[in-house]
């Protein structure tokens, strides 16, 4: 295991790009109330809807008891920003984004130190590891940068006759 030097694709974004399509990222060891709030959205939504999901696992290598903790430290350090987008609010005149999560707050480390499979390249490989961990760090900056803006821009009035 040499471990990922590239980010990882951001199906949220990919999916959002489409215009009419329900997107939310949720955690619910994070925000519960957040993720149940995105599933009714979804669910009430008249078309496509995407609900992408934080799901801890055993194979993340820590105690399962700690999953909700580890879910809430991955969203506290960016690394799984919450939001959720909403076609229907652009009938509104609203923006369809909007930010759950707060800016990251924290070193992504504190999260990574957790699960085996970033221990792993670590161990093997510690300077690889330090190079990794700050481009991690930079690209959790970057795109909650991205989602803040997004969630930031005025959406323009419907055009007459709508």
């Amino acid at each position: 295991m040499a471990g990922k030097s590239r980010p990882k694709k951001d199906l949220g974004m990919i999916a959002m790009a489409y215009g009419s399509v329900y997107v939310a990222h949720v955690a619910f060891g994070a925000k519960d109330a957040q993720t149940v709030r995105a599933f009714l959205e979804a669910d009430s939504y008249d078309g496509p809807s995407i609900v992408i999901a934080y799901s801890h696992c055993i194979a993340h290598g820590y105690d399962l008891v700690a999953g909700l903790d580890q879910q809430k430290l991955a969203v506290d350090t960016g690394y799984w920003p919450l939001y959720r987008f909403d076609p229907r609010r652009l009938e509104r005149g609203e923006n369809p984004l909007t930010m759950d999560s707060a800016a990251p707050k924290g070193d992504i480390a504190t999260y990574m130190a957790n699960e085996s499979r970033f221990r792993v390249v670590q161990q093997q490989d510690p300077e690889r590891y330090k190079t990794l961990l700050a481009a991690a760090q930079k690209e959790v900056a970057f795109r909650y940068g991205i989602y803040e803006q997004l969630a930031k821009l005025a959406v323009p009035g419907k055009p007459a006759g709508e």
